[in-house]
């Protein structure tokens, strides 16, 4: 094998098994046997309230619990956890989420579009920064195995008709806005003194999706997993951040509301906080604006799609050229290299995408395809929640501010300004009218 490295066994592998198991959730969503997930509601001063099935989703998150434990459980044989520590702590884990989730329906919370990922990462980071993390804690927070399920449960939600739905002005503004405000980021970066597999993975984060590119990025360049964990925990604050400012910048500036839609999209990293901020912009009667909602969601999601063919052409960059620049006297990579260096749930993101799409849709109806992914969806928004308990626990506030000098951070911060100037003109030039014809979208 080129440069020396050796194939992980499939067995060995956390990739394949996160492919494995979100494959296996997808069939049973397909085949109506996926267990159920509880269903929470928004509530103000009756914490009852939040549970409109009463006692009934005690027994369905206990199921949930043990399902995601053993499937959990059966790949961590494999991959050599610490089995009897990590039991105990996925309970604690567990709880966790769940409560994250819970707090997340707070009227409050839900109206500003606090995704219930930011309170799980506060709740890990409180834990990280004010007590000592219990050793069972550690062994059940598997930070990238969490999000790499999460993320091929994802694809099921991104069907291939989605690119023909989001339009080609949709599409445009992604491949427009991704491919420059990569460079610009890496750059910046670089100038920073940031090194390039870093300013890479900054750069990925910054310009198609945040905390799912990121961790796609981070895999395909075999970046260091504590900078893929200072990244995600910078976009989700980011994110909490614009979807306070974005909204009344786009009021004031009086842009029309699905032009304020796809700024939103364009800018925001996090999907979650792209819908929230979307969802805030008002209309002409000053209620909530489908028109913007829609053209946030459809930009974000053009986006998304993004997230294979990147991680596949860094792949490739990290292979080709990266390596052979830090390690001169390797034997040159042959395109084997490559194929292990893919991150293989971005395989399985995508294998989701095309059963749903080409088989799903085709055989049972649109319908019927909504369904599997919604149910997917509940699945990827629990393991997302796992993973960023996991990252609040394994995350220092002050290594957040002063890794690298802080550079890296200012590097960031100045790319998202930046990002979103340049943003505002491509979505001026593409959604006003003044040179295309846009959709108009019902508002």
């Amino acid at each position: 094998m080129a440069n020396g490295h050796e194939a992980t066994p499939v067995l060995q592998s956390e990739d394949w098994w996160s492919c494995f198991i979100g494959w296996f959730i997808l069939l049973l969503a397909a085949i109506h046997l996926l267990p159920s997930t509880p269903k929470m509601a928004m509530f103000s001063s009756k914490l009852s309230a939040a549970f409109p099935n009463g006692i009934s989703t005690l027994g369905v998150t206990i199921l949930l619990f043990l399902f995601i434990l053993v499937l959990s459980l059966i790949a961590g044989y494999f991959l050599k956890y610490d089995l009897k520590s990590f039991i105990p702590g996925f309970v604690f884990l567990f709880i966790l989420a769940f409560a994250a989730k819970l707090a997340q329906r707070f009227y409050i919370m839900d109206k500003w579009g606090i995704d219930e990922v930011i309170f799980a990462l506060v709740f890990g980071l409180i834990i990280s920064n004010f007590f000592k993390v219990p050793k069972i804690l550690r062994a059940a927070g598997q930070t990238e195995f969490f999000i790499k399920i999460g993320l091929v449960c994802m694809g099921a939600n991104i069907m291939f008709t989605t690119i023909v739905k989001a339009g080609g002005i949709g599409i445009a503004q992604a491949l427009i806005v991704a491919t420059t405000v990569w460079f610009m980021t890496y750059y910046i970066c670089r100038a920073f003194k940031v090194s390039e597999r870093f300013s890479s993975i900054i750069a990925t984060a910054n310009s198609i999706c945040g905390v799912s590119a990121t961790i796609a990025a981070g895999g395909a360049i075999q970046g260091d997993k504590k900078e893929v964990s200072y990244m995600v925990a910078w976009v989700l604050v980011c994110a909490v951040i614009l979807i306070l400012v974005m909204p009344p910048i786009a009021v004031w500036l009086n842009l029309p509301t699905q032009m304020a839609g796809a700024w939103v999209g364009g800018v925001i990293d996090n999907t979650g906080a792209v819908v929230a901020a979307g969802d805030l912009i008002p209309n002409a009667q000053g209620l909530p604006s489908e028109a913007s909602l829609k053209a946030a969601a459809m930009v974000k999601m053009a986006q998304n799609v993004l997230i294979g063919v990147v991680a596949f052409l860094m792949a490739i960059w990290a292979t080709v050229i990266l390596d052979r620049r830090e390690h001169p006297e390797a034997e040159a990579p042959s395109l084997w290299e490559v194929w292990h260096r893919f991150p293989k749930f971005v395989l399985g993101f995508i294998v989701a995408s095309l059963v749903v799409s080409f088989l799903v849709v085709p055989s049972m109806g649109q319908d019927y395809a909504d369904s599997v992914g919604g149910a997917c969806k509940h699945y990827r928004d629990w393991f997302f929640t796992l993973c960023f308990v996991s990252i609040g626990l394994e995350t220092d506030f002050k290594e957040l501010v002063s890794v690298g000098g802080g550079r890296p951070a200012i590097a960031y911060w100045i790319s998202q300004i930046l990002n979103a100037f340049w943003t505002l003109l491509i979505v001026w030039i593409l959604w006003s009218g003044t040179f295309f014809t846009p959709a108009i979208l019902p508002d």
